[in-house]
């Protein structure tokens, strides 16, 4: 656990807002195997570094990066077209959970509130949950909406906070009541905003940006992560 991390100890969630890509789903390699062929079918290869920056970020975000990386602005489009579909192809051949999201995501459920907050679109969301049986365990699922003329209720990508804000009012509870999962910075800095607590799951980052959440651990099955969860209330007895 991290220093920050043992003053969760003594905290109890009311809900659990769980991203998907990376944190429930194994779902990073294909955004990262899409923009390759997204790049290369324009004849295009990305800089160094290009996948660290695109982590998180929302598909439309990350065409813009994608033509702005390659100096060609004006394939913005065209590129962020053709990174979601190869996305949603290699997803629906090859839907795989990250280690230990379905043994926490059952031991949650019915339990406690859960939802997913995500960049994703929802038929992505949707169908990956599904033909990972997970999707029944979540009574709702977040992710951004697009913006129209006079909408007031706009859901903007992470890392603005509505996603989580969101999915925490249809929860039920305050915001700082719940605790988000995440394994992107993009993802955490959304959740922090929206005033949640927050777990971050995957190798602990450097300097400052590992005291952006509250916990880090390698993965969902660490020992320490379980053994908190077992100490909250609503799963006394279980």
């Amino acid at each position: 656990m991290s220093t920050t991390g043992h003053q969760l100890l003594g905290w109890s969630p009311k809900a659990v807002v769980f991203d998907c890509d990376g944190t429930l789903m194994d779902s990073e390699r294909h955004w990262q195997e899409a923009r390759g062929r997204a790049f290369r079918g324009f004849g295009l290869q990305p800089p160094p570094g290009f996948a660290d920056q695109a982590k998180g970020v929302h598909y439309a975000d990350c065409g813009r990066l994608m033509a702005e990386a390659v100096r060609k602005p004006e394939l913005t489009t065209d590129l962020t077209a053709a990174l979601l579909h190869h996305f949603l192809d290699l997803v629906a051949d090859d839907p795989v959970t990250m280690p230990g999201a379905v043994d926490l995501v059952r031991l949650l459920s019915g339990r406690l509130p859960l939802a997913v907050a995500s960049n994703c679109p929802a038929e992505v969301v949707e169908a990956s949950l599904e033909r990972a049986g997970l999707r029944a365990h979540f009574a709702h699922i977040v992710v951004p909406s697009p913006a129209s003329a006079g909408d007031t209720g706009t859901v903007r990508p992470k890392p603005w906070p509505d996603v989580y804000e969101t999915a925490a009012r249809l929860c039920g509870v305050d915001a700082e009541e719940a605790l988000a999962v995440e394994d992107s910075l993009t993802g955490v800095e959304s959740a922090r905003r929206a005033r949640l607590r927050v777990v971050g799951v995957g190798p602990r980052p450097d300097g400052d940006d590992a005291h952006r959440a509250d916990l880090w651990v390698p993965t969902l099955h660490t020992a320490e992560l379980l053994t908190w969860v077992h100490t909250w209330a609503p799963l006394a007895g279980s």
